[in-house]
């Protein structure tokens, strides 16, 4: 009688042992579809840096759940000239957006802090406090240029950076930048038109950063 009653006592410890182990597992189910991608600005040539140690500190605050996929726009490479050392690495990858990484993830106050205290991240596009995620579309269409080699590697252009504009109807002016929306592509230049300083958009390939 004393074998069958301890007997079910294990039974029943089981159970609940594997009742916890499913709740776990439920609890650390990703959810994708309550995901949302967000453009994150890191410093110009951090950005696997960044994803590295974004990647490491969700695992440590057990905050998986939240997150999906880190993209970093890029491309892979042959350099320009043959490594000087035999098994010196052959290809590099190539930034199509330097300073700007895509984060999968569902916002909230937790998920907002762990990205926004990431070493060399300077914060999201957009609204600080309440920033505005990206569209699904734009992101696989993003995916489908790359693939496509329809997309060309942008060079790292930041806010009162000088640039000239090498296509389009004010093709030669040069100007410094006033704003840049990389969600769009675009920036805005203030050139000289009759003397007068006139604010124009344009086109992240419509410019070449003077050096």
């Amino acid at each position: 009688m004393v074998e069958e009653k301890e007997k079910t006592s294990e039974d029943e410890q089981s159970v609940d042992n594997s009742v916890s182990k499913g709740d776990e597992d439920q609890k650390e189910k990703i959810d994708i579809s309550r995901m949302k991608w967000y453009v994150v600005h890191t410093y110009s040539g951090y950005e696997e840096n960044v994803k590295l140690a974004l990647e490491q500190r969700i695992k440590k605050h057990k905050l998986q759940k939240y997150f999906g996929e880190i993209f970093i726009p890029s491309e892979t490479v042959e350099p320009s000239t043959k490594p000087k050392k035999e098994g010196q690495e052959k290809k590099k990858k190539q930034k199509f957006f330097p300073g700007y990484i895509l984060v999968q993830m569902e916002m909230n106050k937790d998920t907002w802090h762990l990205v926004r205290k990431t070493p060399r991240v300077t914060g999201f596009v957009g609204n600080q406090q309440s920033p505005t995620p990206l569209p699904e579309e734009d992101v696989k269409k993003l995916r489908q240029q790359i693939e496509d080699g329809e997309l060309k590697p942008r060079v790292a252009i930041d806010v009162d950076d000088e640039v000239r504009v090498i296509e389009g109807p004010f093709m030669n002016f040069t100007g410094k930048v006033v704003s840049v929306n990389p969600e769009r592509g675009r920036l805005t230049v203030e050139v000289s038109i009759f003397g007068r300083r006139t604010p124009v958009e344009l086109d992240f390939s419509q410019v070449e950063k003077i050096s």
